[in-house]
Formats: structure tokens, C-alpha cells, sequence
């Protein structure tokens, strides 16, 4: 694995932690006390806070901030400018670093352009969250959620696209248990 890619007008803090073929774009900042995975893309203009853990092959589009609390699978993508909160009762005069709601975001999640993550729901694996979406409450694995605040409106493949009714993947052939609380992945199309 080849070591990884630091853009000159990036900040990594030290004892933060880079993996291998990770590359890191301009004006980017990467706190004391973070992990980033090998093979990411971390884009411009993005915040890593201090303890957040990020997985292997995670994209973060440029203008993302993801701060403590929050924790990003493997193989997540998040779109540009898409936001993470940490405490759900913020004052500019009272510090409230004590009260960073955990915000799991699982493997293969999608989250969209200027989509808002409301800190303490946790996103299930594979879960499409649409561009501009609130996210208020937990969200179901592969649950195509969009909206403010955000609704399951379908449920998604791994593969990113929109399940039909009989849970057979058009793109990829996986096959899913789909029923109206659950998506479950039953065998792989291949």
C-alpha cells in the first residue's frame, strides 16, 4: 500500500492517523486523535474532529465537516457540503462538549448533497440518504430516505440502486426480503 497523499495547504494534527493511499485535498484539516482508513478520498475544505473514525475506501466530498461523535463506516460516501451536528441543544455560551450524541453512520451509506444528519440517529448499512434531506431519526439499513424531515420512500442494493417490489436487484441481481419495516440481503446476483 503507498503511503498516503497529503496536500501541501492540508492540516494533519499530530497524532492523528493517516492509512495507506488515503489522499487528503487542499485546505483540509484532520484533528489530534482521528483515524482515517486506507484508500479514501478526503476532498477540500473538509473537518475531521478529534476521535472520529473513519473506515477503509470512504469518500468525503468537499465542504464536509465530521466532528466528534460521529463514526463513518467502510465504503461510506458523503456528499458535498453534507452536515453532522453533535449536540442536539447548542449554545455559543454554554460548552457542551460532554454531550456529543453518538452518530454511527454504517458500511456503504450514501449520504447526499447538503443533506443534515441530526447527531444521535444512527444510519444503517447501505442507507441512501437523498441530497438536501434532515435526518431526524434512525434510519434502517438500505432505506432510501428523503425529505425534512427525512421519510423511507424505497429501499436501496448495495449497489445504489432502488429495489423493486420482488427485492431482485435490476442492476447487480442481489436478492432482498423487502417488507414495509425491514430490507434484508438474502444471496448475491452473481
Amino acid at each position: 500500500m503507498s503511503a498516503p497523499l497529503i496536500h501541501e495547504t492540508a492540516v494533519v494534527d499530530e497524532g492523528a492517523r493517516v492509512g495507506g493511499g488515503t489522499r487528503v485535498w487542499h485546505f483540509t484539516h484532520v484533528s489530534s486523535g482521528s483515524t482515517i482508513g486506507e484508500r479514501c478520498v478526503i476532498g477540500q475544505n473538509v473537518f475531521i474532529g478529534s476521535g472520529v473514525d473513519i473506515g477503509d475506501g470512504v469518500k468525503i466530498q468537499n465542504n464536509v465537516s465530521v466532528y466528534a461523535g460521529v463514526t463513518i463506516a467502510a465504503d461510506v460516501f458523503l456528499g458535498p457540503s453534507c452536515v453532522f451536528t453533535n449536540v442536539l441543544t447548542p449554545r455559543a455560551h454554554i460548552e457542551r462538549k460532554d454531550q456529543y450524541a453518538p452518530t454511527p453512520v454504517g458500511r456503504g451509506v450514501t449520504v447526499g448533497a447538503n443533506a443534515t444528519i441530526v447527531c444521535g440517529h444512527a444510519l444503517g448499512d447501505y442507507a441512501l440518504i437523498g441530497a438536501g434531506s434532515v435526518v431526524t431519526k434512525d434510519v434502517p439499513a438500505h432505506a432510501v430516505m428523503v425529505g425534512n424531515p427525512a421519510r423511507r420512500t424505497a429501499w436501496a442494493c448495495r449497489c445504489g440502486e432502488v429495489l423493486p417490489e420482488d427485492g431482485v436487484c435490476a442492476r447487480c441481481g442481489d436478492e432482498y426480503e423487502v417488507t414495509e419495516h425491514g430490507c434484508r440481503w438474502v444471496k448475491s446476483g452473481e
